[in-house]
């Protein structure tokens, strides 16, 4: 099984005493976020998890706890915009970000690390020109710490266009994604850089860009050293590329307060649930209540095709 760490929270960031901690008791508890009172209960076993996928936008406080990490597989994928305060608004310095890119790619190598530029916006200030300069900045740093460059542009849910309706954003037509792709392939190649995208119709095979899986089996299958199958995940949209993984965070619980995310309804939701959160506890937010219906989840090795459930 893959693990996903998480699409839903910045763990990384924000949660690396729970995350190490569910991995020494061997088990996390998940709440459905589609129905409260459905609760997985996830074996986090080595021999049941093929992979972790990390994702984050400051994997600093990961970097001394490699060790904890010795007995599985993983690659992270680490965000790195060209966006200042006003958008990312916890975010901390890109300087720092990028030191501890470079210092987590030294440690585990260039493969495992992706660098994600997502997603991209454009706003009466920031527009082509300041995506095609600032993304030289970025790759010309990052080019020997990482291999690849996942890019998305801005989808606006209603919260994300509530969050950013005092930035006077612009609608990223095709005619502009096709400009922004062919300026940051031009210079991902110059660079040695290969990119795709995530989670988008468009189709820039032309400038070398192809479409990502940001879970990647073939990645998963390069890091395992076996060829593995897993099929797609069937709970993320038809566009999206990725294989199936279980995500083990939750929504409304990322600080970085980013104002185009998806996963947070508003600071208030957040700042709630993070006054609910235990690191000692099974569930990164609160814990088993009544009502709830835990259930073991499946889990499957796909280097042996052997079903293991936690008993």
């Amino acid at each position: 099984m893959i693990l996903s760490a998480s699409r839903r929270s910045d763990i990384p960031a924000f949660y690396t005493e729970w995350f190490f901690n569910r991995l020494n008791d061997g088990y996390v508890l998940v709440r459905n976020p589609m129905n409260y009172h459905q609760v997985s209960r996830v074996a986090l076993n080595p021999d049941v998890i093929d992979c972790i996928v990390f994702w984050t936008k400051d994997p600093t406080n990961m970097l001394n706890k490699l060790g904890l990490l010795k007995e599985y597989n993983y690659y992270f994928q680490v965000t790195i915009n060209p966006y200042d305060s006003r958008i990312e608004r916890n975010v901390v310095s890109k300087k720092n970000v990028i030191e501890s890119f470079r210092k987590l790619s030294t440690l585990i190598g260039k493969k495992r690390m992706i660098w994600r530029y997502d997603p991209i916006i454009l706003t009466d200030k920031i527009d082509i020109e300041y995506h095609s300069k600032n993304f030289d900045i970025l790759a010309g740093k990052l080019k020997n710490y990482t291999g690849r460059c996942i890019i998305s542009f801005v989808d606006m849910y209603r919260k994300s266009e509530r969050n950013m309706k005092n930035l006077n954003g612009v609608i990223i037509n095709n005619e502009d994604m096709v400009e922004i792709g062919k300026r940051l392939s031009e210079i991902a190649i110059r660079y040695g850089l290969k990119m795709a995208t995530c989670s988008e119709l468009i189709d820039l095979s032309s400038m070398g860009i192809e479409h990502a899986k940001c879970i990647d089996d073939n990645l998963i299958a390069d890091i395992l050293g076996e060829n593995i199958i897993i099929q797609k995940d069937k709970n993320q949209r038809d566009v999206c590329g990725c294989v199936a993984s279980i995500d083990i965070g939750a929504y409304n619980t990322c600080k970085h307060g980013c104002l185009y995310c998806y996963a947070n309804d508003s600071d208030k939701a957040v700042n709630n649930n993070i006054m609910n959160h235990d690191p000692k506890s099974p569930m990164l937010i609160g814990k088993v209540e009544p009502g709830d219906k835990v259930i073991d989840r499946k889990m499957e090795s796909y280097r042996n095709g052997q079903l293991t459930f936690l008993k």
